[in-house]
């Protein structure tokens, strides 16, 4: 869940064969295996629900499913062809970065030339989260084992560069600290009180995460170097100022949804969004959690972010980056999956999450030390927002 880089470094490294090896891979098991379910006489739809997922588990296919569908939870979609969507639009936004920069639109990873290091930090994460921390899963207890993907991996690549030492012990750390935090506070404090989950995974990611950078300030052969000074913009937009007009909007928006997990570009995004929509397709009940709300929810999200935009675009042109994607993942999606896709609610979440969510972020994140990236800020208003308007919108809704 983003924030600033630092400053460019180079990207030439053989870590970006192992990424696309594992995409490629990753995209021939997952189509082998969901074409086996397909044809399954359990299955009515043209493709399984998020149910029958649950239902399955611990099957091999389904644990597959659950983890692969990890990779796009950030945004609450939940599933394979989402997050394939979003790896395969990351990558491909990565290329262009480097060898067409016509149409690269914003720089993936904003312009740092690390996505190689801070995908596979954040797909490491990930993996070593589910082998630690899956047995916590059951048909009917959904756990944020997706945490360390959209985290500290990512942040610590960005905060201290690429090559190995980072990129593993990144992933290492987010397994061990950043995963249990969020399965603490989801199962001890927002079950028991009633509240959203995204209040505990995003507070589970603030208090991981500076665990873990106060560990690296303690231990610096973990990283083997100190964190970069932060950069007022991100190098990419300081090569060229946009004109911040309609087109620019627009392409902000959409760059929006692919934020969270530090990609920020407008081809990573449509991965998500085209990948999604084939699951709604294939079968409604499939993609967010099985809820039947995804039209709804990706229409309250581009609401947020392009209110977002609009009313903060000062601090866009003054700063080179603004959070407007923060209701994005947390306000509008904990609004509509708990009180559906109520025109009130959607438009109420949006509006208030455009007003409140990002200058708290920034307000938070402008006052950390320069040893935490700034993305804790982020996460932290995350769940502030979240705990303040989506009570406040329950109660509307039922006068």
């Amino acid at each position: 869940m983003a924030f600033l880089p630092t400053k460019k470094l180079s990207s030439d490294s053989p870590v970006r064969h192992l990424v696309i090896l594992f995409l490629a891979s990753l995209t021939l098991v997952v189509s082998l295996t969901g074409l086996s379910v397909a044809y399954s006489t359990s299955a009515p739809e043209l493709w399984p629900s998020y149910n029958d997922m649950m239902a399955s588990l611990p099957t091999p296919t389904a644990w597959l499913r659950w983890v692969v569908g990890d990779i796009s939870e950030v945004a609450f979609y939940k599933h394979e062809f989402a997050s394939l969507g979003l790896l395969l639009g990351g990558a491909f936004g990565y290329w262009t970065s480097r060898y067409a920069q016509a149409w690269q639109g914003f720089s993936i990873a904003y312009g740092t030339g690390l996505w190689p290091w801070l995908v596979t930090s954040s797909l490491l994460g990930l993996l070593l989260s589910n082998a630690m921390w899956g047995w916590t899963l059951t048909a009917d207890a959904w756990q944020p084992t997706f945490a360390a993907f959209v985290s500290l991996p990512a942040a610590m690549v960005l905060l201290f560069g690429g090559g190995w030492k980072v990129t593993l012990n990144g992933a290492l750390l987010g397994a061990l600290l950043v995963t249990p935090s969020c399965l603490l506070l989801v199962n001890y404090l927002c079950i028991p009180l009633g509240l959203p989950v995204v209040i505990g995974n995003v507070l589970g990611m603030a208090l991981g995460s500076v665990v873990a950078f106060l560990l690296c300030r303690a231990l610096p052969v973990l990283v083997s170097r100190a964190a970069e000074p932060r950069a007022s913009i991100p190098p990419a937009t300081a090569l060229k100022i946009p004109d911040y007009g309609i087109r620019w909007t627009l392409r902000r928006v959409l760059a929006d949804f692919s934020e969270a997990p530090f990609y920020g570009n407008e081809w990573a995004s449509l991965g998500l969004l085209a990948g999604v929509l084939l699951a709604y397709a294939l079968n409604p009940l499939s993609p967010a959690h099985g809820s039947g709300w995804l039209p709804h929810l990706i229409a309250g999200q581009a609401l947020t972010s392009l209110i977002g935009i609009l009313l903060w675009r000062r601090q866009w042109r003054e700063r080179g980056w603004y959070p407007t994607y923060v209701p994005l993942v947390s306000v509008v999606p904990a609004a509509v999956l708990t009180y559906g896709g109520n025109p009130t609610v959607i438009v109420a979440s949006a509006i208030l999450g455009a007003l409140i969510a990002p200058p708290l972020a920034c307000a938070i994140a402008g006052r950390l030390p320069s040893y935490l990236h700034p993305y804790i800020g982020n996460v932290l208003s995350m769940a502030i927002s979240t705990a303040l308007i989506v009570p406040f919108i329950g109660a509307v809704i039922a006068d």
